[in-house]
Protein backbone atom coordinates (compact mmCIF):
# COMPACT_ATOMS: atom_id res chain seq x y z
CA UNK A 1 0.00 0.00 0.00
CA UNK A 2 2.78 2.44 0.94
CA UNK A 3 4.65 1.59 -2.27
CA UNK A 4 1.59 2.34 -4.33
CA UNK A 5 1.13 5.63 -2.52
CA UNK A 6 4.72 6.60 -3.33
CA UNK A 7 4.25 5.78 -7.01
CA UNK A 8 1.09 7.87 -7.22
CA UNK A 9 2.18 10.70 -4.97
CA UNK A 10 2.75 13.16 -7.80
CA UNK A 11 0.89 14.21 -10.93
CA UNK A 12 3.02 12.30 -13.43
CA UNK A 13 1.16 10.61 -16.28
CA UNK A 14 1.51 7.18 -14.66
CA UNK A 15 -0.01 8.46 -11.43
CA UNK A 16 -2.96 10.02 -13.25
CA UNK A 17 -3.59 6.84 -15.22
CA UNK A 18 -3.51 4.62 -12.11
CA UNK A 19 -5.89 6.85 -10.19
CA UNK A 20 -8.44 7.15 -13.00
CA UNK A 21 -8.22 3.43 -13.79
CA UNK A 22 -8.87 2.52 -10.17
CA UNK A 23 -11.75 5.00 -10.05
CA UNK A 24 -13.27 3.36 -13.13
CA UNK A 25 -12.85 -0.10 -11.57
CA UNK A 26 -14.51 1.05 -8.35
CA UNK A 27 -17.49 2.46 -10.22
CA UNK A 28 -17.72 -0.70 -12.33
CA UNK A 29 -17.89 -2.97 -9.28
CA UNK A 30 -20.72 -1.00 -7.69
CA UNK A 31 -22.50 -0.63 -11.03
CA UNK A 32 -22.28 -4.35 -11.78
CA UNK A 33 -23.84 -5.16 -8.42
CA UNK A 34 -26.73 -2.76 -9.07
CA UNK A 35 -27.26 -3.96 -12.65
CA UNK A 36 -27.23 -7.63 -11.64
CA UNK A 37 -30.26 -6.97 -9.44
CA UNK A 38 -32.04 -4.76 -11.95
CA UNK A 39 -32.05 -1.85 -9.54
CA UNK A 40 -32.80 1.37 -11.39
CA UNK A 41 -31.47 2.93 -14.58
CA UNK A 42 -28.00 3.71 -13.19
CA UNK A 43 -25.73 0.80 -14.05
CA UNK A 44 -22.08 0.14 -14.85
CA UNK A 45 -21.57 3.13 -17.14
CA UNK A 46 -23.23 5.67 -14.85
CA UNK A 47 -21.40 4.56 -11.70
CA UNK A 48 -18.06 4.42 -13.56
CA UNK A 49 -18.50 7.88 -15.05
CA UNK A 50 -19.43 9.37 -11.67
CA UNK A 51 -16.39 7.86 -9.96
CA UNK A 52 -13.96 8.80 -12.74
CA UNK A 53 -15.37 12.32 -12.95
CA UNK A 54 -15.02 12.82 -9.20
CA UNK A 55 -11.44 11.52 -9.34
CA UNK A 56 -10.63 13.98 -12.11
CA UNK A 57 -12.08 16.79 -10.01
CA UNK A 58 -9.59 16.05 -7.23
CA UNK A 59 -6.74 15.63 -9.69
CA UNK A 60 -7.62 19.02 -11.13
CA UNK A 61 -7.71 20.54 -7.64
CA UNK A 62 -4.28 19.07 -6.91
CA UNK A 63 -2.94 20.29 -10.25
CA UNK A 64 -4.16 23.84 -9.58
CA UNK A 65 -2.46 23.82 -6.19
CA UNK A 66 0.84 22.55 -7.64
CA UNK A 67 0.74 24.81 -10.71
CA UNK A 68 0.10 27.92 -8.67
CA UNK A 69 2.60 27.31 -5.88
CA UNK A 70 0.34 25.78 -3.22
CA UNK A 71 -2.29 28.48 -3.61
CA UNK A 72 -5.93 27.47 -3.68
CA UNK A 73 -8.31 25.31 -1.72
CA UNK A 74 -8.07 21.58 -2.50
CA UNK A 75 -11.49 20.89 -1.00
CA UNK A 76 -13.46 23.52 -2.92
CA UNK A 77 -14.12 21.58 -6.12
CA UNK A 78 -14.66 18.33 -4.21
CA UNK A 79 -17.30 19.97 -2.03
CA UNK A 80 -19.25 20.88 -5.15
CA UNK A 81 -19.16 17.24 -6.29
CA UNK A 82 -20.56 15.99 -2.99
CA UNK A 83 -23.47 18.43 -3.09
CA UNK A 84 -23.98 18.36 -6.85
CA UNK A 85 -24.18 14.59 -7.29
CA UNK A 86 -27.70 14.78 -5.92
CA UNK A 87 -29.17 15.58 -9.33
CA UNK A 88 -28.19 12.11 -10.55
CA UNK A 89 -29.51 10.47 -7.41
CA UNK A 90 -32.89 12.14 -7.80
CA UNK A 91 -33.11 10.75 -11.32
CA UNK A 92 -32.78 7.18 -10.04
CA UNK A 93 -35.48 7.48 -7.37
CA UNK A 94 -38.98 6.77 -8.62
CA UNK A 95 -42.36 6.34 -6.98
CA UNK A 96 -44.41 3.67 -8.69
CA UNK A 97 -48.14 3.80 -9.22
CA UNK A 98 -48.47 1.67 -6.11
CA UNK A 99 -46.68 4.24 -3.91
CA UNK A 100 -43.57 2.06 -3.79
CA UNK A 101 -40.31 4.03 -3.68
CA UNK A 102 -37.49 2.50 -5.71
CA UNK A 103 -33.92 3.55 -6.39
CA UNK A 104 -32.82 4.80 -2.95
CA UNK A 105 -29.92 2.34 -2.70
CA UNK A 106 -28.79 3.15 -6.25
CA UNK A 107 -28.89 6.87 -5.46
CA UNK A 108 -26.81 6.28 -2.33
CA UNK A 109 -24.41 4.14 -4.39
CA UNK A 110 -23.92 6.97 -6.88
CA UNK A 111 -23.15 9.37 -4.06
CA UNK A 112 -20.66 6.94 -2.50
CA UNK A 113 -19.03 6.44 -5.91
CA UNK A 114 -18.61 10.20 -6.14
CA UNK A 115 -16.91 10.36 -2.74
CA UNK A 116 -14.81 7.30 -3.63
CA UNK A 117 -13.64 9.12 -6.74
CA UNK A 118 -12.64 12.14 -4.66
CA UNK A 119 -10.58 9.94 -2.33
CA UNK A 120 -8.92 8.14 -5.25
CA UNK A 121 -8.25 11.37 -7.09
CA UNK A 122 -6.39 12.89 -4.18
CA UNK A 123 -4.43 9.68 -3.57
CA UNK A 124 -6.13 8.52 -0.36
CA UNK A 125 -5.74 4.85 -1.31
CA UNK A 126 -6.26 3.26 2.09
CA UNK A 127 -9.56 5.01 2.65
CA UNK A 128 -10.76 4.31 -0.90
CA UNK A 129 -9.96 0.59 -0.83
CA UNK A 130 -11.39 -0.02 2.65
CA UNK A 131 -14.54 1.92 1.73
CA UNK A 132 -14.93 -0.10 -1.47
CA UNK A 133 -14.79 -3.33 0.54
CA UNK A 134 -17.33 -1.98 3.02
CA UNK A 135 -19.66 -0.85 0.22
CA UNK A 136 -19.55 -4.26 -1.48
CA UNK A 137 -20.22 -5.94 1.89
CA UNK A 138 -23.25 -3.70 2.41
CA UNK A 139 -24.66 -4.34 -1.06
CA UNK A 140 -24.01 -8.09 -1.06
CA UNK A 141 -24.52 -9.18 2.56
CA UNK A 142 -26.59 -6.54 4.33
CA UNK A 143 -29.09 -6.48 1.47
CA UNK A 144 -29.92 -10.10 2.35
CA UNK A 145 -30.34 -9.14 6.00
CA UNK A 146 -32.59 -6.26 4.95
CA UNK A 147 -34.70 -8.60 2.80
CA UNK A 148 -34.99 -11.13 5.62
CA UNK A 149 -36.09 -8.43 8.07
CA UNK A 150 -38.63 -7.14 5.56
CA UNK A 151 -40.13 -10.61 5.13
CA UNK A 152 -40.33 -11.13 8.88
CA UNK A 153 -41.70 -7.69 9.72
CA UNK A 154 -44.98 -7.66 11.60
CA UNK A 155 -46.09 -4.46 9.88
CA UNK A 156 -46.24 -4.39 6.08
CA UNK A 157 -48.30 -3.21 3.12
CA UNK A 158 -49.92 -5.12 0.27
CA UNK A 159 -51.16 -3.93 -3.09
CA UNK A 160 -54.33 -5.92 -3.88
CA UNK A 161 -56.51 -5.88 -6.98
CA UNK A 162 -60.16 -6.95 -6.65
CA UNK A 163 -62.76 -8.15 -9.16
CA UNK A 164 -65.29 -5.48 -8.23
CA UNK A 165 -65.56 -2.34 -6.11
CA UNK A 166 -67.67 -4.00 -3.42
CA UNK A 167 -65.01 -6.67 -2.92
CA UNK A 168 -62.82 -4.23 -0.96
CA UNK A 169 -65.36 -4.07 1.85
CA UNK A 170 -65.91 -7.82 1.60
CA UNK A 171 -62.18 -8.44 1.93
CA UNK A 172 -61.86 -6.20 4.98
CA UNK A 173 -64.68 -8.10 6.67
CA UNK A 174 -63.16 -11.48 5.83
CA UNK A 175 -59.62 -10.61 6.88
CA UNK A 176 -60.79 -9.39 10.27
CA UNK A 177 -61.22 -13.07 11.18
CA UNK A 178 -57.60 -13.87 10.33
CA UNK A 179 -56.02 -12.64 13.57
CA UNK A 180 -54.49 -9.57 11.89
CA UNK A 181 -54.96 -5.83 12.41
CA UNK A 182 -55.66 -3.53 9.47
CA UNK A 183 -53.90 -0.20 9.21
CA UNK A 184 -54.17 2.39 6.46
CA UNK A 185 -56.34 1.67 3.42
CA UNK A 186 -55.83 3.60 0.18
CA UNK A 187 -58.30 2.74 -2.58
CA UNK A 188 -57.21 3.28 -6.20
CA UNK A 189 -58.35 2.32 -9.69
CA UNK A 190 -57.57 -1.21 -10.84
CA UNK A 191 -54.84 -1.53 -13.47
CA UNK A 192 -55.94 -5.01 -14.53
CA UNK A 193 -59.69 -4.60 -14.85
CA UNK A 194 -61.14 -1.15 -15.41
CA UNK A 195 -64.36 -2.13 -13.67
CA UNK A 196 -62.51 -3.52 -10.67
CA UNK A 197 -60.84 -1.86 -7.71
CA UNK A 198 -57.40 -1.84 -6.17
CA UNK A 199 -56.23 -0.94 -2.69
CA UNK A 200 -52.99 -0.47 -0.77
CA UNK A 201 -53.67 -1.91 2.68
CA UNK A 202 -51.46 -1.86 5.75
CA UNK A 203 -51.36 -4.97 7.93
CA UNK A 204 -49.97 -5.73 11.37
CA UNK A 205 -49.53 -9.37 12.29
CA UNK A 206 -50.55 -10.66 15.70
CA UNK A 207 -49.04 -13.58 17.54
CA UNK A 208 -49.96 -17.01 16.28
CA UNK A 209 -50.37 -15.98 12.65
CA UNK A 210 -47.54 -16.27 10.16
CA UNK A 211 -47.15 -13.84 7.30
CA UNK A 212 -46.77 -16.43 4.48
CA UNK A 213 -49.97 -18.08 5.67
CA UNK A 214 -51.86 -14.79 5.44
CA UNK A 215 -50.57 -14.16 1.92
CA UNK A 216 -51.62 -17.63 0.85
CA UNK A 217 -55.07 -17.08 2.34
CA UNK A 218 -55.45 -13.79 0.46
CA UNK A 219 -54.41 -15.34 -2.86
CA UNK A 220 -57.01 -18.07 -2.39
CA UNK A 221 -59.87 -15.53 -2.33
CA UNK A 222 -61.77 -15.81 -5.61
CA UNK A 223 -62.44 -12.07 -5.73
CA UNK A 224 -58.71 -11.21 -5.43
CA UNK A 225 -57.03 -10.84 -8.83
CA UNK A 226 -53.51 -9.83 -7.81
CA UNK A 227 -51.41 -9.40 -4.67
CA UNK A 228 -48.02 -7.71 -4.34
CA UNK A 229 -45.91 -6.94 -1.28
CA UNK A 230 -44.68 -3.35 -1.04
Amino acid sequence: MDGMQEITADLALGSVVIRLAFAMLTGMLVGIERSSKGRGAAGVKTHSLVCVGAALVMLTSEYIRVAYNNQGDLARLGAQVISGIGFLGVGTIIVTGRNHVKGLTTAAGLWVCGVEGLAIGIGFWKGAIVTLLVVMFILQILSRVDLAMHRCARSFELYIEFSAREDVRRFMEDVSWQNVSLGSVEVTQSRIDGSGQAAIIGFEMRRGKDRPGLLEWIRERKYVLYVEEL
